[in-house]
Order: structure tokens, then C-alpha cells, then sequence
């Protein structure tokens, strides 16, 4: 079976949650609910620059909340989805499990 035009999957899925770091920092930030940004760095293996700029992003997107303080005497950064982050993180999950369904069903033919 082949989509309708502009009906696959693969359209449904959002570049800005899509991209791999993206959605690392969306799926690490939604299962602790509250993470900080050296432990999402470490768990996601990147520096401290690259995250910060693909937190920006996703900052702009209204997808997390960034909030500043301190721990003690040290400076800290705390990250949280909001609603709208919840939403297009189900989304993506969502558009994904269509697409894998897709290719588990033999949804399109080789060549197409």
C-alpha cells in the first residue's frame, strides 16, 4: 500500500524535535521531568557549547523551559518540557511508530 502524496510519515515528523540531539535532549528531559544541563551533557555525550546551542533551539521552539540558579555556591542550569514540548515530543513517537509500522507491513514498494 503507497501513501496518498504528502500523506507519508516521514512528513509528519518535526525537524526541529527530529534531529538526533533534539530529540535525545526531549526523551532524557521528559523521562526525568527536571534534568540539569552538565547530566544531560554527560548523558548525551556532547560539549557544553553544542548543547547549549541546540537548547536554544528548542528554547525558541517553546519547547523547554531554562532555568537558572545556583546549587549552593555553584551555578546551575535546569531544564523542563513544557506543554508544547510534551505535545511535539508525543508527536514525533507517534509519526515514528506509523513509519516503522509502514516498513513492518511492506508499505511501499521497492523502487517507489
Amino acid at each position: 500500500m503507497i501513501a496518498e502524496p504528502g500523506q507519508h510519515p516521514v512528513n509528519g515528523l518535526d525537524d526541529v524535535v527530529h534531529q538526533r540531539v533534539r530529540l535525545g535532549i526531549l526523551t532524557v528531559t521528559h523521562q526525568a521531568r527536571r534534568v540539569e544541563f552538565g547530566f544531560l551533557r554527560t548523558a548525551l555525550g556532547l560539549t557544553a557549547g553544542n548543547l547549549s546551542q541546540h537548547l536554544a533551539v528548542l528554547e525558541k521552539a517553546g519547547l523547554v523551559d531554562v532555568e537558572k540558579g545556583y546549587e549552593g555556591k555553584r551555578a546551575r542550569t535546569w531544564l523542563s518540557l513544557t506543554p508544547a514540548g510534551h505535545r511535539a515530543l508525543q508527536d514525533e513517537v507517534t509519526q515514528l511508530k506509523r513509519l516503522i509500522h509502514q516498513i513492518e507491513q511492506g508499505g511501499s514498494e521497492p523502487g517507489s
